[in-house]
């Protein structure tokens, strides 16, 4: 596996000691800067907004570097940074950490300060425990010493001076021994002591500081707390340097055969944390050539999205190169500390089948989605897809922030990044186009009508944008700015970017295409009462529903694709990307018996445009590759007749939140030429909106009850799928495989009934062999 983020070491001042300090003099910190051109420490960085890479931030958008120092900004409780280089993981050693804090707002609902350790998830792994809800609690809050469930009065009152606390650890006979201590500098006797035996697995997990311990719904108004020079040491501890996340989070990158006669293109992306107005903003790529690095050039960080990306026109396609992104951090003391991301642009893999990874959905509840990313780098696909929903507006806790537009981009990063905290190593080696859905810019569904504002502030059916263009923007540019260029970049209304084009690769041509941005919103039709967007009675014609100047992808994105299926320079077989099916395939929604006649965010609705986009596509025979329904399915489309055009494959989520169900069985809907795998559900259907669908294979999930992450995914049907395309043969193999599996032991039962399923070309032009 390819190595991590890289960062000139910082030698400790012992060994098996490490210093994470938040503060120090000028004076120290240049005695560092002769030793080292790195320093990792916060006092020697810029005030900004991202900590730095050895910390997580809950939420990030409440702290700041401060002359120096980790800042909360928030008077609400619980607000957090956690060390991601040391865990506490052997009680059977010993440990000590300190840390100096101080009130910099003072109110009369004080929740405290200090650290947290212990803190852990149901899987206990570094990035998941960030997230966690638990841990031992060990600070001052008002004028008391907190310990766990002791508390002890302090000798003197914490409001406006420095305080040191001072917590230490040993295994006991019955247990594991805490000892806190809190000080000030300017003493050496204490203000308070405590000591406190606990469980002795109670103190494994991430170690953090925290800013208003209390979180109960009367502190409207806590105090805030800045916290500097936190150090840890000791053998219960484990260090691990890989764990680092930034400066550059990670890369992205596509190759294709240009349009512009330039050749192939490469565009790559890297993306770094919100940096600070004196932090440098140039980020150079270079690649290895005969033994030695040679430099590309720079490009700059988008001071929105923190995105810089590289375009290299006339790339050899037929080399596999190494890649190198180095950003070099401008110090407070003059120093530059330089970092880098490693990775590989493949070769164009022509002359053999092209093993394409389609994923969709990531719900945080199964964060980091360890079995799905490991998978990815077992099976080793040439090119990944995410379709959407890179995020959900819960992601990580912490609330919502919609406008304006600054703050909502912070809230939007901050959630965003852990997609690529999930799947940045195997996207470093392997090209991977990115599409924004509707929870990526903070609505339940997008109707998107051409890009114009949201009116009614309804996210799930009023037609427009809820949040602001400068926002939605970000979106498109940390998913989409390493495609290839736009068919035509000219932005929609409110000057809202498009992503739309094509993408040429492994003698494939990819459409890439946003089944939401221009779609009619549902308040132009009357569905019968309840939500504007569903139709619950069975009994409902929703051929009253269909109207001819009613919009799915809008005159830009079908001029494309009639264009885009005429056109095969550089390929034999052709594949649309976008973000959902144009069928309904769903009978029950939400809850196991939430049945639905028709869901209007199906691709399925308005019925003219649905069968206008379906036969403009049929001409080129591809096979359409999306997901957003969190429920598996494997559907050919037909426009005059059943089975007349293309077939659609929904991947499964990575993580299902709400689910579906595809159960026309139970609730009497007439079929016909069910397939000869004979499985329940399947066969030639009319859905809900009156649209032809041959379903021949559905992965139906369970009722989730689990308590376990990845349990409870699996149980849900998430999973992740893979579509080998083969040009000579002109085939797609499609496999569908389930979330808490090893794909490569071959195992039955490791993919959903009905998968894989090998597709001939012919068959997306309605020329039918399979059924």
């Amino acid at each position: 596996m390819a190595k991590t983020t890289r960062r000139t070491a910082i030698k400790a001042m012992a060994a098996g000691t490490a210093l994470i300090s938040l503060q120090k003099s000028t004076a120290e910190a240049k005695d560092s800067a002769a030793q080292t051109t790195a320093a990792s420490r916060l006092e020697n960085r810029q005030d900004r907004v991202w900590l730095g890479e050895e910390y997580w931030a809950n939420p990030m958008e409440d702290w700041r570097i401060v002359d120096g120092a980790a800042e909360c900004q928030n008077t609400a409780g619980d607000r957090n940074v956690h060390l991601l280089t040391h865990q506490l993981t052997n009680n059977g050693g010993a440990f000590q950490m300190s840390v100096r804090l101080r009130q910099v707002e003072v109110n009369k609902d004080d929740g405290g300060a200090g650290f947290r350790i212990g803190v852990r998830s149901d899987i206990n792994e570094h990035r998941s425990n960030c997230f966690a809800k638990n841990g031992i609690n060990a600070g001052v809050i008002g004028d008391q010493l907190v310990l766990g469930g002791s508390k002890k009065p302090l000798t003197e009152k914490v409001a406006d001076q420095v305080i040191q606390l001072s917590l230490s650890g040993k295994p006991a006979d019955k247990g594991y021994q805490l000892t806190l201590i809190a000080s000030t500098p300017t003493s050496d006797k204490p203000l308070a002591t405590l000591t406190e035996t606990v469980p002795a697995a109670s103190v494994l997990g991430n170690v953090s500081i925290v800013s208003n311990y209390n979180k109960t719904p009367a502190i409207k108004r806590g105090a805030r707390y800045r916290f500097w020079d936190w150090k840890v040491s000791g053998d219960a501890l484990t260090e691990a340097a890989e764990n680092k996340f930034g400066p550059i989070l990670w890369t992205m990158y596509s190759l294709s055969d240009s349009r512009s006669g330039e050749g192939f293109v490469l565009k790559l992306s890297a993306l770094t944390g919100p940096l600070g107005e004196k932090d440098s903003k140039d980020v150079e790529l270079l690649v290895e050539k005969d033994g030695a690095w040679k430099s590309l050039g720079t490009a700059q960080l988008d001071t929105d999205a923190w995105v810089a990306t590289f375009r290299i026109p006339n790339w050899d396609e037929k080399t596999a190169t190494p890649f190198k992104v180095v950003y070099r951090e401008a110090l407070r003391d003059g120093s530059v500390s330089e970092s880098d991301w490693t990775g590989t642009v493949r070769a164009n893999p022509v002359g053999r089948p092209l093993r394409f990874g389609a994923l969709t959905c990531q719900n945080d509840y199964a964060f980091p989605y360890e079995p799905v990313a490991n998978n990815l780098l077992a099976l080793d696909p040439d090119i990944l897809y995410f379709s959407g929903d890179q995020l959900y507006e819960n992601h990580g806790g912490y609330g919502l922030i919609r406008d304006p537009a600054d703050p909502a981009i912070l809230n939007y990063l901050r959630k965003y990044y852990q997609h690529g905290w999930s799947f940045r190593e195997p996207m470093r080696d392997r090209p991977t186009l990115c599409l924004p859905d509707d929870h990526d810019v903070f609505q339940g569904n997008i109707w998107g009508e051409g890009g114009k504002a949201m009116i009614s502030g309804d996210t799930s059916s009023a037609g427009g944008y809820r949040e602001p263009a400068k926002m939605v923007n970000v979106v498109h540019k940390t998913n989409c700015a390493h495609h290839p260029d736009p068919y035509d970049p000219a932005p929609c209304l409110q000057d809202i970017s498009v992503y739309y084009g094509d993408v040429v690769y492994g003698g494939v041509s990819f459409a890439v295409i946003a089944d939401r941005q221009w779609k009619t919103g549902p308040d132009h039709v009357d569905t019968g009462g309840g939500r504007p967007d569903h139709v619950p009675d069975a009994n409902f014609d929703t051929s009253k529903l269909d109207k001819p100047d009613l919009v799915l992808l809008g005159e830009r994105q079908e001029k494309f694709l009639e264009e885009w299926v005429e056109d095969w320079r550089g390929h034999n077989m052709k594949v649309v990307l976008s973000q959902t099916v144009f069928a309904g395939v769903a009978t029950h929604h939400g809850g196991y018996d939430g049945y639905l006649k028709a869901d209007l965010d199906s691709g399925s609705w308005p019925q003219t445009a649905r069968n206008r986009a379906v036969a403009i596509l049929r001409k080129g025979m591809p096979l359409h590759i999306n997901g957003d329904q969190h429920l598996t399915t494997l559907v050919q489309y037909g426009v005059d007749k059943q089975r007349d055009s293309n077939w659609s494959f929904c991947s499964p989520a990575i993580a299902v939140g709400y689910p579906r169900w595809w159960r026309p069985d139970e609730v009497g809907m007439p079929h016909e030429n069910r397939p000869k795998h004979g499985l329940a559900n399947t066969g030639e259907f009319i859905d809900g909106f009156g649209n032809k669908a041959y379903v021949y294979a559905v992965g139906n999930p369970e009722v989730g009850n689990k308590r376990n992450r990845y349990e409870l995914a699996h149980q849900k049907g998430s999973g992740f799928g893979i579509v080998t395309i083969d040009t000579e043969a002109k085939t797609y193999k499609i496999e569908s495989f389930r979330f808490l599996i090893d794909a490569t032991d071959g195992k039955e039962g490791n993919q959903f009934p009905g998968w894989p399923i090998t597709l001939q070309q012919k068959e997306n032009g309605g020329q039918n062999v399979i059924g």
